[in-house]
């Protein structure tokens, strides 16, 4: 059938219309594809890979122009990329904008310190309540068990919008691993890639290893588990000295429950504070319906735990526990091994949702002190294999505990530590004394009404040394007068210390020379089995003999001697009322005796010039403040009356 003309050409048109279109398709550009994403840093990292992200802030009350704080939060990740599980993870943060860390989830502070803490100088982070983070190999890829967010809130000063508050850098200080130097993304970003050193060592983090290798430190904590039940458990604590200068007088030994746990009972030491009301008032005496809290201990969420006097060791109820009740005091090993440990057991409620008797958290954030000791800062507590303990029965086994945990603490000096000893110096080629520095322990805060604490302390004749600063003025200002010195007004201040010692240069020939040394206790409490250590740099190894007390070169040190009172002699007593308390000044326990070197050994070495005098002294671990001079060769007054001095003084203390 023919086709009509008028369809011919509608067709026609349609066909001329396609090719057009057709045509303009290929004459115009192609729009290219979208590039692919890069992929996220974390990708190109074999190892532990870290990113800070700073997420926000803003300005807090009160408006100071000068030093304005500001609100700041941001997000730490730390990430598993390596082959192997990373136990204990811990990170270091660098700040550097006077922070003040208010909070921080999924992680604690690794030196012990509670929220919120100063961290300007920056700070040491570790995972809690998850603290291993596993490998993709033995996960398959789970991002979940491989990494860990902490969202940090806190306060800084200083940099305001649009400027952003950075770390100076973030790295793992886990051991074994290296960290490259970290990269700035944009201006609120910060991530960096830390490998393990020796990829096919297991000795810390292998895939078989199911705990860490047990650390040294200068006092180590254990936690040991050994009884476990639904609802409670008993723990033993031990506390041991590792360090030969290391010790505890009265200790007392705080931590936090970070599960709502408190102290129902204890063996071998006892809380500062018996206090049941937080536990009255809040969650756990809701839940502990029936239980007689009269009978719990503490409820505090951060307890402090003190000794027990040696009177309640053989206690039915309270003692009778391996190494407790001994008055807070650990001894240092090389003084007597058997008390350089301290135990006491506890029995410890737990809240819901760890009513099961595998659910076992230990307390975070460890702090241990003493009264006149050094001080310690603790890390975080470390899953280590179980401890093993003699079999209570006597047969010869061992008992394993059910979980253990060790926490490593390390003597430490902080800048605001206050000395509570301190150093005079005297010598037989000058018959002043210099006394203990002005505040060498702490002034007043505001002492400048009555004393400056300024100006130096006043030389004095070495018999005024025996003498409490209180009544020392008439001496200082008569020896002043006599020696033709002026006098500041106001005096300075008094050391305010609680323990002096004296160094005194006794002689100096040809082979050698002889030191005394004097410690002066001007407290109201007795030292028992007291030690001092004293470094010298250049003379140790010419160290002949201690007369009066036991005396030795501390082992593993060429330059520090370590004295301990005999026996019959470990005691500095407290300071006690003068033969005639009305009149007479009170009377500092005290201890003295000569030492003697050789030479032969130390040739060169220059005694009066300082090589005989002390550059760090230390009483019962506490390192005592050391003067700013030396005596001098000036010429003295007389002989006479130097050696009349002296022989005042050595008699004065033996007569104590």
């Amino acid at each position: 059938m023919a086709v009509p003309a008028q369809l011919h050409s509608i067709i026609f048109s349609f066909i001329l219309l396609l090719l057009s279109l057709f045509d303009t398709s290929l004459s115009q550009p192609q729009t290219p594809s979208p590039a692919p994403a890069p992929p996220p840093p974390s990708d190109s990292c074999n190892g532990i890979f870290l990113s800070y992200n700073y997420t926000g802030g803003h300005a807090l009350p009160p408006t100071d122009p000068t030093n304005q704080a500001y609100r700041f939060e941001s997000t730490l990740t730390v990430l598993n990329n390596g082959r192997h599980e990373l136990k204990s993870w811990r990170a270091f943060v660098g700040f550097q904008h006077q922070e003040l860390l208010v909070s921080a989830s999924n992680a604690v502070l690794a030196d012990g310190s509670s929220f919120p803490a100063e961290v300007g100088n920056g700070t040491v982070l570790a995972g809690f309540p998850i603290s291993d983070l596993k490998s993709a190999v033995e996960t398959a890829g789970d991002r979940a068990q491989m990494e860990v967010r902490v969202g940090l809130v806190g306060t800084q000063f200083g940099v305001g919008a649009p400027d952003v508050p950075m770390p100076l850098n973030i790295s793992l200080v886990n051991d074994g691993y290296s960290c490259l130097n970290a990269t700035n993304e944009g201006n609120n970003v910060m991530h960096v890639c830390c490998i393990q050193d020796d990829l096919n060592s297991d000795s810390n983090n292998g895939v078989n290893d199911e705990f860490l290798a047990r650390q040294e430190g200068d006092l180590v904590i254990m936690y040991d588990v050994i009884r476990t039940y639904s609802d409670n458990y008993w723990a033993q604590v031990s506390i041991s000295i590792h360090n030969p200068l290391g010790r505890l007088d009265k200790w007392q030994l705080s931590f936090d429950w970070m599960r709502e746990e408190f102290i129902y009972a204890m063996r071998g030491a006892y809380p500062y504070v018996v206090d049941t009301t937080d536990c009255i008032f809040g969650r756990q005496g809701q839940h502990y319906k029936e239980m007689d809290f009269s009978q719990v201990l503490n409820c505090e969420r951060r307890p402090t735990i003190v000794d027990l006097p040696p009177t309640r060791a053989n206690d039915s109820i309270l003692g009778r526990i391996p190494f407790c009740c001994r008055n807070g005091t650990i001894l240092p090993p090389l003084m007597d091994p058997s008390k350089s440990i301290s135990s006491f057991n506890m029995q410890v409620y737990k809240m819901p949702p760890d009513l099961n008797r595998t659910e076992l958290v230990p307390p975070q954030n460890w702090k241990i002190k003493g009264t006149m000791n050094p001080e310690y800062e603790c890390g975080s507590p470390i899953r280590v294999t179980p401890s093993q303990f003699p079999d209570p029965s006597g047969l010869p086994s061992a008992t394993a505990s059910i979980a253990s945990w060790q926490v490593v603490c390390n003597i430490t000096q902080s800048k605001q530590a206050v000395p509570r000893c301190c150093v005079s110096y005297s010598a037989f080629f000058n018959n002043s004394a210099i006394p203990c520095n002005t505040c060498a322990c702490g002034c007043n805060s505001n002492p400048s009404q009555t004393c400056s604490a300024t100006e130096p302390a006043l030389l004095l004749q070495p018999d005024a040394l025996l003498i409490p600063f209180e009544n020392r003025t008439a001496e200082a200002l008569s020896w002043a007068d006599i020696k033709r010195r002026s006098v500041p007004n106001p005096l300075p201040c008094g050391d305010n210390c609680g323990v002096s010692i004296n160094w005194h240069l006794l002689s100096d020939h040809k082979d050698g020379w002889t030191a005394r040394i004097t410690l002066f206790n001007w407290g109201d409490s007795s030292f028992e089995d007291w030690f001092a250590a004293v470094q010298l740099d250049k003379a140790v190894p010419g160290f002949e003999e201690v007369y009066t007390f036991n005396g030795s070169k501390l082992l593993g040190s060429n330059n520090t001697l370590f004295m301990q009172g005999r026996p019959g002699l470990n005691y500095l007593l407290a300071e006690t009322d003068g033969a005639k308390p009305k009149k007479d000044p009170r009377v500092p326990g005290t201890q003295q005796s000569v030492i003697s070197f050789k030479k032969k050994s130390t040739p060169g070495i220059e005694v009066a010039a300082g090589d005989g005098f002390p550059t760090k002294v230390l009483f019962n671990g506490e390192e005592c403040a050391l003067p700013t001079r030396l005596p001098s060769k000036a010429p003295m007054v007389s002989g006479r009356s130097s050696v009349f001095g002296f022989l005042t003084l050595a008699l004065l203390l033996l007569m104590q």
